[in-house]
């Protein structure tokens, strides 16, 4: 039986760029009664420890290094043991954070996470940062997007470490790609499918080439 997938949503604040804005992140745990990851410790560890319910967390996974989607990962792991895992590129992104602690491991293209039985596969979509992840779970015919693709649209490239050409390529080659009934679990606000959002993002493509 595959695992499944709970929900928490966490506020706190984002800053970059000399700016900060207050924001709701969504937390995904995927497991099963035994055990579990988390995707994105945002804001709160106290509540995500909680939400875990006595299960053994295998892994903190970073989607990107902004602070409003990391902030929470050290305590998270010193709590539970967990290691902490971020794509090598979003490195300088977390020290900003968190510059007296290194992550735990590295995330790489292709890699493959299980648990409960349950495979995860990295897909690197640099773009809204240079180590933008996503994670496929074609068992749970879900993806979950971070930053990177949301309901109505690509994640925001405004800002510093990001690049609009870059991110607009990683969803045609990476997200695209996958069944249009795939279901996108975004880091914030609704999910959605990427069959619903294919035609807006044929669109930002042809914009964006």
């Amino acid at each position: 039986m595959p695992a499944a997938i709970d929900h928490l949503v966490t506020s706190g604040t984002f800053s970059l760029d000399g700016g900060t804005w207050d924001v709701d992140n969504n937390v995904w745990i995927v497991g099963d009664d035994t055990e579990a990851v988390v995707i994105d410790a945002a804001h709160d560890a106290v509540a995500i420890e909680a939400a875990l319910r006595g299960r053994r967390l295998r892994a903190i996974v970073c989607t990107h290094a902004h602070d409003d989607h990391v902030g929470a990962a050290p305590a998270l792991a010193e709590a539970t043991g967990a290691p902490v895992l971020l794509h090598p590129d979003d490195l300088p992104l977390w020290k900003r954070t968190h510059p007296e602690r290194d992550p735990d491991g590295e995330l790489a293209d292709g890699q493959v996470l299980t648990v409960a039985g349950t495979a995860l596969t990295v897909l690197h979509t640099p773009g809204h940062a240079p180590g933008a992840v996503c994670l496929y779970a074609p068992e749970l015919g879900t993806v979950f997007t971070g930053d990177t693709l949301f309901q109505g649209g690509p994640g925001a490239t405004g800002r510093s470490f990001s690049d609009f050409p870059t991110i607009i390529d990683s969803i045609r080659e990476r997200l695209l790609t996958l069944p249009p009934e795939t279901v996108v679990r975004t880091g914030h606000g609704d999910a959605t499918t990427i069959g619903r959002e294919a035609p807006g993002l044929q669109e930002w493509i042809d914009r964006g080439h």
